[in-house]
């Protein structure tokens, strides 16, 4: 007789919810096979047939780092679209391309770190390029578009999970994983956290990952805020994973544990479920988990919870249940529609800044391209690898015909002299060209090493000629006649072996340092000098003294100045297209912030110089960041983010007319470095930043973009009711070709009693409309879109009053309004005697920094090093009247002046330090009050204050 088949165990049961799957898997498992999931490489349970899985697989705007794949623009090319629906489509063909690559390699993940939904705040921030906006609303709205497309639309089973990056206030690459964001509440909960919620609130993400900065003097990766405001916005189970390397960072750099096993138990409590961390060694993570058990820092109950929310992104993905998984035969790779959706993406991403005229190009038209992108199709360090490619010079030889376009880059044509009298010499080499890093794909491409099979560099006496390019601030790359750029290996031999600059440390950038009558040749990623040895050229050894270091004296001898190639081709042509921008491995990226807004003096010089020869000279701006450019000398400015494998024909196709242009500023872009306030300063309210505050006048405004038609807006009706306020109106295009249209809804409080923002979106909508054609359009918002964050008691509150609804094609750009008065809660004096005063609840400040009250926990105010702060706290009712104060405070000297609407101060001074900023104590004084008064603080010296009661 054949033997009955055993049950199913319960977790493998298709019929049972998840929950009870997982609670079923939870008791099967050991302790020690529980906490080997904490690693970012959790490995197979064989015993229970369970496989290995790993968190993460990058998929910003296509899957990178694990080879070929569709590449779409950069994300914040997808929010200059500010079109939702092609960006949830973008998102499921990045799904569906995970999906495949997976089938085939079993190192892709499911499990994808994206979107990025930092806000960009400041346009100095070397990441820009991986957000969607500076404002929070249209940040959500793409987010949210995106993670709809990466996770399917089956109700039950996910095609991939994506998390958010990187939770929290973090838009600075300078002391990255050591600064501290200092984020008041008002910025807390009307900005920062705004972008999150709203996207985990829409469903559709599997978790986030906190990045590497502080937030208040606390690490993000211990925030309460994981628990206090993340988890409570879903019922669904969300999965933190840390991002690499940062569980150490909270003992070798940040300092704020004494040893790891704290450090790991404080981010496992505070809701840290995957620590990537040592790449896929676990075993100094999981060794950090078992002596954090073995100390009581950690229960199993602890490690239960981590568990169980990753087990639960892993039922929904299917991994359980492979027969009734509907993703699992997913096959769509580099589709036809999914180049065609590159290319629309890339289209729908340019944004024409300025047009008097001279664009759409006419057929026919003789046009010079030139600059130093003008034959590039870059990519970032978040990109797969080109299958497709598509340069600008490319997109305009096949739209207007290679015998009507000329070229030239701009590069300068140099040679360098050694003090011998000899030049460097690029030795030819049989090899084929080089492939693209990372084409074969890697985890980690940090990890890729340089190439050591082809010829060092020697010299002769007559040399290679090098194509110069100064990227800004005097760093170069130079580049052999072949394309292949010069680089230095592991062996630290100088050869030209680099398709293009990149790496997470870039071994192909060089500075020229004056020496003399010559110039020393500093190769950046090394820091060393470079040298001419018997075997070759080289940069020094790392382990040579100081003094042995034997540094070659180069003379430069410039063969062609680019802008003289520039003026060749520029005066023969109708029009010239000057393409200017980044490299997104230079001068801005993740781990290095940019130092201003000017195009580098390179290519400025190359600009001037196609001006001069020819005033009908169109910029196109491909970068990953705003530019502060002389707009009013130039008859059109285009920018587009870096467009992935379309870039150049969408651009054509833009020049040409074939589209119309309808891409939207995601950013303010502002005139100056003057105009910026300073990169670490977090307090948007404060210091007047983004379109929401910002008082001056922007190069170019939020929202900003136009079009080959125009658009005529009318009949704007708008009404409040049921907690609801509605807006609608009509949009005609009275042009004369079919054009996109991105209309925009702002509102403004007319009469606030705060500080509030001068205009904030609250809707948009990207429309098509032929020549004639009138759309119908209409918005529908809770009255709760116009709270704000009432710091005198801690939650939102809509303020009764009159509101100005502004309906426009940008955010300067207004052509209809309407004013509605809404009910709303009146404000309320703060119940200071009962409560008393938390001190980073303050109304306005200046001088100071919010800090950790305690590790886990809490908020506390100190004056920044060397000022004196000041706190203000508006109508604090005493009620019938207080007779004394007391300041809770910790840290080191200082006093605390407390005066009420700007009468004589209570003085409490705290003479000598305590014994650390978390050991606090109370001081005492007279303080008569009653009634209603505005309350100021003054703060000076070390000390910490975290509270203020009254008594009496």
């Amino acid at each position: 007789m054949t033997a009955p088949t055993p049950p199913a165990l319960p977790f493998r049961d298709p019929h049972l919810p998840f929950a009870k799957r997982v609670d079923d898997l939870m008791s099967r498992l050991t302790l020690d096979e529980k906490t080997a999931f904490l690693h970012q490489f959790a490995p197979a349970v064989e015993r229970l047939g369970i496989a290995a899985f790993r968190t993460g697989q990058e998929a910003l705007h296509g899957v990178a780092w694990m080879g070929p794949a569709t590449v779409f623009p950069q994300a914040v090319g997808l929010g200059a679209t500010w079109n939702d629906d092609l960006v949830r489509r973008v998102g499921e063909a990045v799904s569906k391309e995970v999906r495949a690559m997976r089938a085939r390699d079993d190192r892709v993940g499911l499990n994808v770190w994206a979107p990025t939904v930092n806000l960009l705040r400041h346009p100095l921030w070397g990441r820009g390029e991986e957000g969607y906006s500076e404002d929070p609303k249209l940040t959500s709205a793409i987010a949210t578009a995106y993670t709809r497309g990466l996770r399917g639309e089956h109700p039950t089973y996910w095609r991939t999970a994506p998390v958010l990056k990187h939770w929290l206030a973090h838009n600075n690459e300078t002391d990255r994983d050591t600064c501290s964001s200092s984020v008041r509440p008002r910025v807390l909960n009307e900005y920062d956290l705004r972008a999150f919620r709203e996207t985990v609130e829409a469903g559709a993400v599997a978790g986030v990952m906190p990045a590497y900065n502080l937030v208040n003097g606390r690490p993000n990766h211990v925030s309460p805020y994981l628990e206090s405001h993340l988890r409570a916005w879903t019922e669904d189970d969300l999965l933190v994973c840390s991002d690499a390397g940062a569980p150490s960072n909270l003992v070798d750099s940040e300092h704020y544990f004494d040893t790891h096993e704290e450090a790991t138990a404080a981010a496992l409590r505070a809701g840290v479920d995957s620590f990537t961390d040592h790449g896929t060694d676990s075993s100094k993570i999981l060794a950090r988990v078992r002596g954090a058990l073995d100390q009581g820092l950690l229960t199993e109950a602890d490690v239960d919870a981590a568990v169980r929310r990753q087990l639960s992104v892993r039922f929904r993905l299917g991994e359980f249940d492979p027969e009734h998984d509907p993703h699992a035969d997913t096959a769509a790779f580099d589709t036809p529609e999914h180049r065609e959706l590159a290319r629309e993406a890339a289209e729908q991403a340019v944004v024409l800044l300025k047009n008097d005229g001279v664009l759409p190009l006419a057929d026919g038209t003789r046009v010079a391209v030139v600059g130093l992108l003008a034959d590039e199709c870059k990519l970032d360090w978040y990109s797969g690898t080109l299958i497709h490619r598509s340069t600008p010079l490319e997109g305009l030889y096949e739209r207007f015909g290679a015998e009507r376009v000329s070229f030239a880059e701009g590069v300068d044509r140099v040679r360098l002299r050694t003090s011998a009298g000899t030049f460097l010499h690029v030795p030819p080499s049989d090899d084929s060209p080089d492939e693209a890093r990372g084409a074969e794909g890697a985890l980690d491409p940090a990890l890729l090493a340089g190439r050591t099979d082809l010829p060092p560099l020697t010299t002769d006496a007559e040399g290679t000629e090098l194509a110069l390019v100064d990227w800004g601030e005097g760093v170069l790359t130079l580049r052999a006649p072949d394309g292949r750029y010069l680089s230095v290996a592991e062996d630290g031999c100088l050869r030209a072996s680099a398709d293009q600059p990149g790496g997470w440390v870039v071994q192909e950038t060089f500075r020229l340092e004056p020496h003399g009558n010559g110039h020393l040749l500093r190769h950046l990623g090394t820091g060393r000098h470079v040298q001419v040895a018997a075997d070759g050229v080289k940069v020094a050894a790392s382990d040579a003294p100081a003094g042995d270091e034997t540094p070659e004296v180069f003379e430069l001898v410039v063969t062609e100045r680019g802008e003289d190639a520039v003026t060749r081709a520029a005066s023969d042509a109708d029009v010239v297209v000057v393409v200017a921008g980044n490299d997104p491995h230079i001068n801005g990226r993740e781990t290095e912030d940019r130092t201003t807004l000017r195009l580098p003096a390179h290519q400025e010089r190359l600009l001037r110089a196609a001006r001069a020869a020819n005033p009908a000279t169109v910029l196109a701006l491909v970068s990953a960041y705003p530019y502060a450019v002389d707009a009013e000398v130039l008859p059109a400015v285009l920018w587009t983010a870096h467009g992935g494998q379309s870039a150049g024909t969408a651009l054509a196709r833009v020049l040409a007319g074939d589209v119309s242009p309808a891409g939207r500023l995601p950013q303010t872009w502002y005139a100056d470095d003057a105009d910026l306030p300073d990169l670490l300063d977090y307090d948007v309210i404060g210091s007047r930043q983004t379109y929401l505050y910002f008082e001056g006048t922007p190069l170019f405004p939020f929202g900003h973009g136009l079009s080959y038609a125009s658009f005529a807006y009318a009949d704007l009706v708008a009404r409040t009711g049921d907690g609801k306020v509605s807006v609608s109106f009509t949009v005609t295009n009275t042009g004369s070709v079919t054009a996109d249209e991105v209309v925009q809804l702002y509102a403004r409080a007319e009469d606030p009693s705060v500080p509030r923002p001068r205009r904030e979106l609250l809707a948009h909508r990207r429309l098509t409309l032929a020549p004639g054609g009138t759309a119908d359009v209409s918005f529908e918002l809770p009255c709760s879109a116009l709270a704000f964050w009432d710091v005198a008691h801690g939650r939102w509150r809509l303020e009764p009053g009159p509101y100005a609804l502004l309906v426009g094609a940008s955010s300067e750009d207004v052509r209809l309004s309407a004013t509605v008065t809404l009910d709303g809660e009146p404000a309320t004096p703060r119940p200071v005697r009962e409560r008393g005063l938390e001190a980073a609840g303050f109304d306005e400040q200046s001088g100071t920094e919010i800090v950790d009250r305690a590790k886990a926990a809490g908020d506390a105010v100190t004056p920044v090093a060397g000022r004196t702060g000041e706190l203000l706290f508006r109508g604090c009712d005493f009620g019938t009247g207080v007779t004394g104060v007391t300041v809770t405070v910790a840290g080191g000297e200082g006093t605390v002046e407390i005066a009420l609407d700007g009468g004589p101060a209570a003085v409490l001074s705290r003479p000598a330090p305590g014994s650390g900023p978390y050991d606090y104590t109370e001081l005492d004084a007279p303080l008569t009050a009653e009634g209603v008064h505005d309350l100021r603080i003054r703060l000076r010296g070390s000390l910490r204050l975290a509270h203020v009661g009254f008594s009496g």
